[in-house]
């Protein structure tokens, strides 16, 4: 009898990665929730999705083997919720939302891995003298600010002067509750802390700088134990918070990786956390020799499914959908036709500009069959401004992600280079 995996937010192009993995034959897929819904806004009436996607599962003639997402919020907290409902396998809300909220994961943090972690405070940005409370919690320039729940880079700033604060105040004030008023659904759906519970989602994070190398460690929990199975390196542009590329296997030395899994596996046993894949950022401070862990996501990256099944012969989908079905995970290890693999995000460095032009679907075809295994996602249209592109970061607009496998990583960035010399974007009214 074939099991039924419904996915949130499933479009055509992961419908057909999906059925790549390893052991589906006697799975169907369904799509649930319209992706656009999910990916191409960042207004989210979480109400009306939960409300839709429980439609949808009610009305279904057949078993609900698994509710499953690879896609971050307002997905990755809808999951529980539903699947708590449907009775199939996921981490508990509570457990979850102490990876999500942002100042309760580092209260959490604290508690078993301190010395993995930076100085903290939570504020009110709508408070006129939330730099003072900063202040009173020890921190001083620089610091970092970002909303209790975040999704990507979104409002995320540097904080170096009185002036850059106020900039990130006026920034929260006006976008914060694109971002709260979802979160403050999920919130009151779960049993928190008193002090949790304090802190909603109209709250932010200041917190010390901290840097290195960055890369994200993929991994599971199943039945208590939890499973590290990859590492990617994350890349930046120079002298910005920019992502570059990530890069798939990670170059850090093997005894810093082990650490980062042994690390990994003391906070997500405490958390709780268990039956559902997460990824954790960090950062190797190569000077001091020091490991700092900067969030953990309760979701694969998506962004890493290609580099997965270029470099290993299957996109880790394969482990979101083994685990819903209480499968273990069949994970290959460098099966794929890649030693090396990245996405390489094309980025301008533009406050803002209407694209005048894009590559046509003749011309990146044209590019692609020069490459083999080569894929390209432009994410603008012509006509369309920069500032509409949801989910960039502060500082840049990624116009597009360009995946790539290589025999080396010398090679995969002279390619990479190659590439974007074929595709011709266009902007005009550029505001510096």
């Amino acid at each position: 009898m074939s099991k039924n995996v419904f996915v949130i937010g499933l479009n055509e192009f992961n419908h057909e990665r999906l059925k790549r993995l390893r052991g589906v034959e006697d799975v169907e897929f369904h799509g649930l929730i319209d992706p656009a819904r999910i990916s191409e806004t960042q207004e989210f009436d979480l109400p009306a999705l939960l409300e839709e996607a429980d439609a949808t599962l009610g009305a279904f003639d057949g078993s609900i083997d698994a509710i499953v997402g690879y896609i971050d919020f307002p997905v990755s907290t809808m999951l529980p919720i539903l699947c708590r409902k449907y009775g199939t396998r996921m981490t508990s809300l509570e457990s979850l939302l102490k990876c999500e909220h942002k100042y309760w994961s580092r209260s959490v943090m604290r508690e078993v891995i301190p010395e993995h972690i930076p100085l903290f405070t939570s504020f009110n940005p709508f408070d006129d003298d939330a730099l003072s409370t900063i202040g009173e919690a020890g921190l001083a320039f620089p610091f970092f600010v970002k909303p209790i729940k975040s999704s990507g880079s979104r409002l995320g700033f540097r904080i170096d002067s009185p002036e850059d604060f106020d900039f990130a105040i006026e920034k929260f004030r006006a976008e914060i509750n694109q971002i709260s008023e979802p979160f403050n659904h999920v919130l009151d759906q779960a049993d928190l802390p008193e002090d949790i519970r304090a802190i909603d989602g109209s709250h932010c994070m200041a917190e010390q700088v901290i840097g290195g190398r960055q890369c994200t460690l993929e991994g599971y929990v199943q039945g208590g134990e939890v499973v590290p199975y990859g590492v990617i390196d994350s890349i930046r542009y120079p002298q910005v918070l920019s992502f570059y590329y990530y890069h798939y296997p990670s170059t850090l030395p093997q005894r810093v990786q082990n650490r980062m899994g042994e690390i990994t596996k003391t906070i997500m046993a405490h958390i709780g956390y268990d039956d559902c894949a997460f990824n954790v950022e960090y950062f190797w401070d190569e000077i001091q020799d020091r490991i700092w862990l900067l969030e953990i996501n309760t979701r694969i990256a998506q962004s890493h499914c290609d580099l997965f099944e270029m470099v290993d012969g299957a996109s880790h989908q394969q482990v979101t959908v083994d685990l819903g079905l209480g499968r273990t995970p069949d994970m290959p290890k460098n099966e794929g036709e890649a030693r090396v693999a990245a996405e390489f995000f094309y980025r301008v460095f533009f406050r803002d500009a209407t694209v005048a032009r894009v590559p046509t679907e003749d011309e990146i075809a044209a590019v692609m069959a020069r490459f083999p295994g080569l894929r390209i996602v432009p994410y603008v249209r012509e006509g369309m401004l920069l500032s509409e592109l949801p989910e960039q970061d502060a500082y840049s607009f990624a116009i597009a992600s360009i995946w790539m496998g290589a025999s080396k990583q010398s090679k995969l960035l002279w390619n990479y280079e190659q590439v974007i010399k074929r595709l011709d974007f266009e902007f005009s009214d550029i505001v510096d």
